[in-house]
């Protein structure tokens, strides 16, 4: 008896699950492979020495504006303090008051310790509204700013580390007809190592070695209001190196590269789900045989390939070395890289240039740079320009970017 109530148990269940057709979810169309962040503007170079050399800073000598890039290497600054500051038109071929600025100031403490501070400040221009042709205009004035404070301790005489704690604000939000409309804030932690050699003799000249890294912008996710998503921070990984060729008292030749990854999770492949009739009966849903029916998914779709996006802040850092839609071949593509080189003669004047590379679905921001210093007694005035060279034109084409750098007490301590 049993036996008999198993079997007609099984074949009503197999009745069941043969009547109700299979499903398959198809991807949507033009779903973007670019990962996307809030307060982008911290990825901007702020200074034009790093501009000139490909948007890189972490593994270079330390200069008045390491706090964006590896704040660990005032450490060895030569300087007791300085002061640092910097312009960059944005968009400039199009507007005249979209920029970034940018005031940095650091303090070696002693032999084995400095501090440093800096504030940035991203500003979106002017924008006119008019609620209707008898209205009397408003302007709105977007930006974003961030405020950090940092602290660089050697570890030993080659080797030293930093913490730096950022506060960030961002004001993009237009306050039109949306009453709850509000500045975001959040705040970020970075982590930065810098080695560099002693001084050693070669055949033919004397060299030293450079390396850095930096875990930059570790923190919560933000939204705009409570109704609205959470964004992440542009959480990025920097890792460097570079060779100084010291050529003779006067003349030096600097080597360096660089490869950076937003530790921000890949946007999954979204897919709609359908029910669908398997006229082959291969179990498979085989396009232009079996014949689609009804929707099943929401609107929001599901995941077609990837893994969902919507996690923490720290589970998003490690998901991201894995969760790219196209496998190992498109997380390799998620890392850019940068090369980038610098002359110096009698430490007075410099030339320098840089190559600047992003995979073409993941941005395309590809670019040549060309830039140059001088220095005058404290003073460091660094200059540098932009020349793309991808199919999409970058936002800082044709932009000349400023930097000036007042170095206190310059040959306190002795580091080269």
């Amino acid at each position: 008896m049993k036996t008999t109530l198993l079997a007609i148990l099984f074949v009503l269940l197999a009745i069941n699950v043969h009547a109700q057709d299979p499903t398959v979810i198809i991807p949507n169309a033009n779903d973007s492979r670019v990962i996307t962040t809030g307060m982008p503007f911290l990825l901007i170079a702020a200074d034009a020495r790093a501009g000139a050399m490909g948007d890189m800073g972490v593994a270079t000598s330390v200069d008045g504006f390491s706090q964006q890039w590896n704040n660990s290497k005032y450490a060895f600054s030569e300087a007791k303090s300085g002061v640092a500051l910097s312009y960059t038109p944005y968009l400039s071929s199009l507007v005249n008051d979209i920029f970034l600025g940018s005031f940095t100031y650091y303090n070696r403490i002693d032999e084995r310790s400095a501090f440093a501070g800096s504030f940035r400040y991203f500003s979106l221009g002017e924008i006119q509204f008019v609620d209707n042709e008898n209205s009397t205009p408003f302007d709105v004035k977007p930006y974003e700013l961030a405020v950090d404070v940092s602290y660089a301790l050697k570890l030993s005489d080659q080797f030293s580390m930093g913490v730096a704690m950022r506060y960030m604000r961002s004001d993009l939000r237009l306050n039109i007809g949306n009453n709850d409309a509000s500045a975001a804030g959040t705040f970020g932690v970075d982590i930065s190592g810098y080695y560099q050699s002693e001084e050693e003799a070669y055949n033919d000249f004397n060299g030293r070695w450079r390396g850095g890294f930096a875990i930059q912008n570790v923190g919560p996710k933000f939204k705009y209001d409570e109704e609205g998503f959470e964004n992440f921070q542009p959480t990025t990984l920097r890792l460097g190196g570079g060779f100084d060729f010291i050529l003779d008292e006067y003349n030096t030749i600097s080597v360096t590269t660089e490869v950076t990854k937003l530790l921000v999770p890949t946007p999954p492949i979204m897919g709609t789900e359908y029910q669908y009739t398997d006229e082959n009966g291969n179990g498979v849903y085989d396009d232009g045989i079996d014949t689609l029916g009804s929707q099943e998914s929401t609107n929001n779709g599901v995941i077609y390939q990837g893994q969902s996006s919507d996690v923490g802040f720290m589970k998003g850092m490690f998901q991201s070395f894995g969760d790219a839609p196209g496998g190992f071949k498109e997380e390799m593509q998620e890392f850019t890289w940068a090369l980038g080189a610098e002359y110096m003669y009698q430490d007075s004047f410099g030339f320098r240039m840089g190559y600047f590379h992003e995979a073409e679905n993941k941005g395309a921001r590809q670019f040549l740079a060309l830039g140059a210093g001088f220095k005058y007694n404290v003073i460091n005035i660094d200059l540098s320009y932009l020349f793309s060279t991808s199919k999409i034109q970058s936002p800082l084409e044709n932009t000349l970017r400023f930097s000036l750098t007042f170095n206190l007490g310059a040959g306190t301590y002795r580091e080269y």
